[in-house]
């Protein structure tokens, strides 16, 4: 129970809770378990708080804390549990592998969209309590959040598990068939370990074969661009940028053309990637949903420098706007950005 897991966010309200646990028709059920660690002093009194609350008759049949939460428990109530909550304080929930597995037992989860959730939570699969992140008050963001919590219990969980068919709850029953079907899959171990061998192990291994190859010629390779790079990277500079082609109103699918020039210090045209990057132009000037195109080299520029182009299709209706940056290219690089270096318009 650290302190950012919030799990007293329920209690912002507390006549508000009792109305949820005490409702005649649509009554909640609380289960909560958990420890803490015996130095977190700010985790025990948040316990201390749930405690005091369940422990009020008006409602102790609604609400039970179980103390010495371990893994034997732990596994009752992922086989029983209908709903996981989980209202951590965005972004700092590292994971949250117990909704994974409550999911594998065809539990719904409700949990602020962070950690796993906020990468797999599709809509149908449970419910995703709206995140005040930006609010900087701290006591202003959690009474919003908890105000949301409510407002899911009250209007969707609730009425999704008692509003029954012939005793069956057609809704509640869609949401566990859709869990079980398409999220079940993704959180399963198997599913972790093969992607990890096939996107990062395998490859690794590929290139640690390619560059100890030929008794390390292509390690020297590296070490010698990257001597090359350092020396030149600080005088690296776009010059120049414009376009051609860009019609008054943007449509879907026009093709533009990119220009750049590139003064690059020494270096040769095949020692850099230089991308035109377009996008939505924000209020504020910045682009959004940018997609990256490579630009070639097309030759010498006018005076100093190197020429790049590229014909680029546009990705959106609307306000564009577009941009050139140079970043290192190397056979040996796992990817562009692995030596944290970039150039952009001054």
């Amino acid at each position: 129970m650290p302190t950012y897991k919030r799990l007293t966010l329920m209690l912002r309200d507390k006549d508000r809770l009792r109305d949820l646990l005490l409702d005649p028709h649509r009554p909640v059920q609380l289960v909560v378990a958990g420890k803490s660690h015996p130095a977190d002093d700010g985790g025990k009194a948040l316990i201390q708080e749930i405690v005091r609350f369940a422990d009020d008759p008006a409602v102790r049949h609604r609400i039970v804390f179980l103390p010495d939460y371990d893994m034997s428990m732990a596994r009752y109530l992922y086989w029983g549990c209908d709903v996981w909550l989980n209202n951590p304080l965005r972004p700092l929930e590292a994971c949250g592998t117990s909704g994974m597995k409550s999911a594998l037992n065809g539990g719904l989860n409700l949990s602020i969209r962070d950690g796993w959730w906020d990468e797999f939570y599709d809509g149908a699969n449970g419910w995703a309590i709206p995140t005040a992140d930006g609010i900087e008050d701290p006591v202003r963001r959690d009474d919003l959040e908890a105000n949301a919590l409510y407002e899911l219990l009250a209007t969707q969980v609730a009425p999704a598990f008692y509003e029954r068919a012939g005793g069956v709850p057609p809704r509640w029953v869609e949401l566990v068939r859709h869990t079980l079907t398409t999220l079940r899959p993704q959180v399963q171990a198997t599913r972790m370990v093969r992607e990890y061998v096939e996107d990062w192990y395998a490859p690794a291994a590929r290139a640690a074969g390619r560059i100890s190859a030929d008794e390390f010629r292509p390690a020297r390779e590296l070490a010698a661009y990257r001597s090359r790079l350092n020396a030149s990277w600080s005088q690296v500079e776009i010059t120049g940028v414009d376009a051609s082609g860009l019609p008054d109103t943007p449509e879907v699918g026009v093709p533009m053309t990119v220009r750049a020039s590139v003064q690059l210090a020494g270096l040769a045209p095949d020692d850099v990637t230089v991308e035109a990057v377009i996008g939505r132009v924000g209020e504020s000037d910045d682009l959004a949903d940018a997609v990256t195109v490579a630009m070639e080299h097309v030759g010498a520029a006018d005076g100093m420098g190197e020429r790049f182009e590229s014909v680029v299709k546009l990705p959106h209706a609307g306000l564009t706007g577009y941009t050139v940056r140079v970043l290192p290219a190397h056979p040996q690089l796992a990817s562009s950005a692995e030596l944290a270096k970039i150039v952009l318009p001054g």
